[in-house]
Order: structure tokens, then C-alpha cells, then sequence
């Protein structure tokens, strides 16, 4: 007879068909919470898991625009408004050429729970088009930009659905967005986060990814009376979560070894310091160029090419205490699991979203290591864009240590929740506490507003 989380992951695939990342983040938390569901009788008669898997809403429009040389390009725009029973739907934009339907149903989904897990009263979403901004000029990132705006805005709105933003989604796209916004609303308000700081943005925002894993990695090291302090650490990526992980490790007296592109990556033994950090910085947000190019000016650096054949990451198989994920969805594989718990790796704080296979995943708790989910871990970056809406709608601007203090104390307090609801003897699971942390505030607020 199949389990209840096999049939409801039939019925799933049967209606959501070749979408393996969305089938993947949500068998992830069917498995966690279907005890839970099974000894609370109201979550399985109202359907709660079934609904929370449903998008309230899709949006799905062409973006049609001009390129330089005046040739007309088409992308697809998408917006998912997945779940709003705690407050306005809320998750980045994502410009990018693996963008489809199925993965921005799978982080529109694990924005649901993280969300909920920042404490503050913020729904899930996420958005965004197969365009690359990779190699394009200003002014067609901006004609891109303004077009795929005139639909957005009639879907979204400061008390409706405030998207931020993510891959391919910086400073300037987000200018560009807002201009739009504006343009076509006539009015000022604080409907999209991570502006500009002359115009509404807030402080810390840029860092607060990275800032939130390194002080969540941080929260599950003192578990074990340890801290970050002298600690050798991986970090994959060279974009904004990895830049100000980085910063932060070495804030607390920790060492990083590593940076990464889609091409291949940097080891430096000597570790990257606030110099060396220095150059990836302008390296990366203002020149746009590779991370070989680090090993050019370093010499203590190595670089070492990606090979999209092999079955396994080389960045994971290096000697370290701990390891930050900051780049994409499924880049550690149980191989590269293995490997990192045999060069010495116990904590695993994830700045990207859903980074760990399931087989990953496995290897972690089977080992008993501090593996903190994206979900709890990488939450910083929303609740920092949640404090930029409240600074938005108060006409306030709060002060850079205002606001990493109030990001320090909601990543404490998401780790508290997870230990609460992932404690198993001296274990922590903290999928497991995540997962069901982030469920009941929703499913709770589900049942109180009805069959809506």
C-alpha cells in the first residue's frame, strides 16, 4: 500500500508534469509534515498541504523588445502568487535563460515557508523571464526591463505582491523596474525592494543573504559551545549572497577559500581577504567579468575549470570546517556530499535556494552535521527586503546598524524555531524544524480565513 506522501506526490507530478525542481521542494516538505498533518486531523480535511502546493495564481506574458542593432527579441515573463494567508505575496524576480515555469513554482513554494519563518507578516512569490542580462548593454536592459514591467504592474502593488529582486536582478534592474512602475501608476510607493538608498531602499539590503547564512551557521555552531571564529569555510559563486558571505565571514574571524562562476573556481589557501574581496567586487558588480581573472592578480590563487560532464563538483572535495552554498538550486550532489564530510566539513549553511539534492541532504543528517536549508538559512535576504517594506510605509529610513540588528535577531529567532520544532534527542533536523516552523503559522492562518 503506498505511504500517504507517495500518493500525494502522484497526484503532484500527475498534475504538475516535468516540473522536477517543484516536485522536488515540495516531496522534501511532504515528508517532513505529513506526521504532523496525520496527528492534526483539521490540516488533512481542509487540504491544507494540497492547497499550500497550489499557486493562488499564475501570471505568464510575452516581453517583447528591441535589442542595439534594432532587431526585435520575445522572452516570457512569469509572475507566481503562490501563497498570501500571512500577508502580500513577496519573492524575487529571476532574469535568467534556465527560467521556466517549474522552477519558479519550486521557489515561489520554498518562499512560502521561509517567509513565514522571518516572523514577519509576508506572503510567498516569485517571478521572473528566460532574458539573460549577461552581455547586454544598459539601454537594453532597460528597454527589456520597462517592457516586462507594463504587464507586471497591473498584477502587483505594496499591499498586493512586492517582488525584490535575484538572479540576474540588481541594483540596476530594479531602477529600471521601479521607473516603469512608477510611470505607469503615478504614484510613489514602496512596491518593489532592493532600490536604490536615495529612493527608498534600506540599508544592509545587498548583504542580507549573505549576512543571514554566516549568522545562522553561527547560531548552529554555538549548539556545540563553538563559534565561526578560525574556521576554514567553501563558498561557490562570486555574486551578491557569496560577496557578503565572504564579508561576514571574515567579520567573525573566519577564512574563506573559495569563489565560483559558472565556468570554474578559485581556491586560495591564503584565504580571500578584505582586499583580495575588494577586487571580486568590482570584478564582478562593476567590470562583469570572470572569476579567472582573480588568479591573474593572486598568485597565492588557484583556478580550476568546471566540467559539466564530471559527476561531481570539484570546489566541495577541499579540506575545511564549513561550507556555504551561494550559488544555485542542485549544485551539491550526494557524491559531493561525501566529499565534503571527508575533507572535514560539519556545517552546511545554505545562501542559495534548495543547493542540496535530496541524496545531499541524506548524507548530511546520516552524518549528524549542522546542515542549516536555505529556507532557514539564506531567510536574511527577505526579511531584510520585509524591513526595507516597513521602512517604506513608516517614511523612515533606519540606520546601517539598525538594521543588521534587527536581521541578527530574526535569524536567531528562526533558528530557535527550527531546534523547537526539529529537536530529536540531541539531533537537530533541521529540514525537519524548518519545514514544520514555517507550515503551522501558515496553515494555522489558512484555517482561520476559510475555504478561500
Amino acid at each position: 500500500m503506498p505511504s500517504r506522501v507517495t500518493e500525494f506526490m502522484e497526484h503532484l507530478i500527475a498534475k504538475n508534469p516535468g516540473e522536477k525542481e517543484f516536485h522536488q521542494a515540495v516531496q522534501e516538505v511532504a515528508e517532513s509534515l505529513m506526521p504532523v498533518i496525520d496527528k492534526n486531523p483539521v490540516f488533512r480535511k481542509a487540504k491544507i498541504l494540497e492547497r499550500i502546493a497550489e499557486p493562488e495564481r499564475i501570471i505568464m506574458f510575452r516581453v517583447p523588445w528591441m535589442d542595439d542593432k534594432g532587431e526585435v527579441q520575445v522572452n516570457r515573463g512569469f509572475r507566481i502568487e503562490m501563497n498570501s494567508a500571512i500577508g502580500p505575496y513577496k519573492g524575487g524576480l529571476r532574469f535568467h535563460p534556465t527560467v521556466n515555469l517549474g522552477i519558479l513554482k519550486f521557489l515561489a513554494f520554498e518562499q512560502v515557508f521561509k517567509n513565514s519563518l522571518t516572523t514577519l507578516p509576508m506572503g510567498g512569490g516569485k517571478g521572473g523571464s528566460d532574458f539573460d542580462p549577461k552581455g547586454k548593454s544598459d539601454n537594453e536592459v532597460m528597454r527589456f526591463c520597462q517592457t516586462f514591467m507594463s504587464e507586471l504592474f497591473r498584477h502587483i502593488g505594496p499591499d498586493t505582491d512586492v517582488p525584490a529582486g535575484d538572479i540576474g536582478v540588481g541594483g540596476r534592474e530594479i531602477g529600471f523596474l521601479f521607473g516603469m512602475y512608477r510611470k505607469l501608476r503615478n504614484e510613489f510607493t514602496g512596491v518593489l525592494t532592493g532600490k536604490g538608498l536615495n529612493w527608498g531602499g534600506s540599508l544592509i539590503r545587498p548583504e542580507a543573504t549573505g549576512y543571514g547564512a554566516v549568522y545562522f551557521a553561527a547560531e548552529m555552531l554555538s549548539t556545540r559551545g563553538e563559534s565561526l571564529q578560525g574556521k576554514t569555510c567553501l563558498v561557490s559563486g562570486s555574486g551578491n549572497v557569496s560577496q557578503y558571505t565572504c564579508e561576514k565571514l571574515l567579520d567573525m574571524g573566519a577564512k574563506p577559500l573559495t569563489m565560483s562562476d559558472s565556468n570554474g573556481y578559485i581556491l586560495d589557501e591564503a584565504g580571500i581577504d578584505r582586499e583580495k574581496l575588494a577586487f571580486v567586487l568590482d570584478l564582478k558588480n562593476n567590470r562583469r567579468g570572470r572569476i579567472k581573472e582573480y588568479t591573474d592578480k593572486y598568485r597565492s590563487a588557484v583556478y580550476v575549470p568546471l566540467d559539466p560532464r564530471a559527476n561531481c563538483n570539484p570546489l566541495w572535495d577541499n579540506k575545511a570546517h564549513c561550507a556555504f552554498p551561494s550559488a544555485t538550486q542542485n549544485e551539491i550532489n550526494g557524491k559531493d556530499a561525501e566529499n565534503l564530510v571527508k575533507n572535514g566539513v560539519y556545517v552546511v549553511s545554505e545562501g542559495a535556494n534548495m543547493p542540496s539534492t535530496p541524496d545531499a541532504i541524506n548524507v548530511y543528517i546520516d552524518h549528524k552535521i549542522l546542515y542549516g536549508p536555505g529556507k532557514a538559512a539564506n531567510a536574511g535576504g527577505v526579511a531584510t527586503s520585509g524591513l526595507e517594506m516597513s521602512q517604506n510605509s513608516l517614511r523612515l529610513s533606519w540606520t546601517r546598524e539598525e538594521v543588521d540588528q534587527r536581521l541578527h535577531g530574526i535569524m536567531k529567532a528562526i533558528h530557535r524555531q527550527c531546534v523547537e520544532y526539529g529537536k530529536n534527542g540531541n539531533f537537530v533536523n533541521y529540514v525537519n524544524g524548518a519545514n514544520i516552523a514555517g507550515f503551522m503559522k501558515v496553515a494555522n492562518a489558512m484555517i482561520d480565513q476559510g475555504l478561500v
